[in-house]
């Protein structure tokens, strides 16, 4: 697997570019702002972009708006954003595209070394992985519909927009394959959202749906 990285941070674009390597992912390119990102975005040699969301000249949104762009000339690219706080709108300007592929993770959550890995590995795949903090923001924004939801039900509506799997949402609260399926049926109905078997465009609609 190869990556490109674009952060401003020098310590943490060293640290990504170590990390990154350590667990067999070659950095092909890592870039400290806008410009460069843009020319390195335009070439077919990685699988997955990690980006700073604010990167120079202005340090607001132009590695958010680079992404999107790459995205609209490369349908499906992968890319995973980085952020140093909570920011539903860039969640949902990330999540207007269907096609996958994408991740939101807070700068903290890299520590988190295995997690990290994992979330590279599920973008590339073409799964969405939000950070759970970003998903409790955008949930805490919504009301309507998830005010009926059990606690078990909300745990496993977190989990599910996370980006987990039925197989992983079970083991992570400890109950069956079968007893998930029951909560996420009684989610989608609850929420009025019509049920898919693909997992990637449940997520995208649950999180489309609370982000109103």
């Amino acid at each position: 697997m190869r990556a490109l990285v674009a952060e401003d941070h020098t310590l943490l674009r060293e640290g990504l570019i170590r990390l990154l390597e350590f667990n067999d992912i070659a950095v092909t390119a890592a870039v400290a702002d806008e410009p460069s990102l843009r020319r390195a975005l335009t070439a077919d040699d990685f699988d997955v972009a990690i980006l700073d969301i604010r990167l120079p000249p202005t340090g607001t949104d132009e590695g958010l708006r680079a992404a999107i762009d790459a995205r609209s000339a490369r349908p499906g690219l992968p890319v995973l954003m980085l952020s140093q706080y909570v920011e539903p709108l860039y969640a949902r300007e990330l999540l207007a595209s269907a096609d996958g592929a994408v991740g939101y993770l807070l700068k903290d959550r890299v520590s988190r070394v295995a997690d990290f890995i994992d979330a590279v590995r599920r973008v590339v795949a073409g799964g969405t992985v939000m950070d759970p903090d970003v998903v409790h923001r955008l949930m805490s924004r919504r009301h309507t519909g998830l005010d009926e939801l059990t606690p078990r039900e909300r745990e496993t509506l977190e989990l599910m927009a996370s980006g987990r799997s039925n197989a992983a949402i079970a083991q992570q609260m400890v109950i069956t394959e079968k007893a998930v399926g029951k909560h996420t049926n009684n989610i989608f109905t609850k929420l009025d959202l019509s049920v898919s078997d693909d997992d990637n465009r449940r997520v995208l609609a649950v999180l489309a749906y609370l982000q109103g």
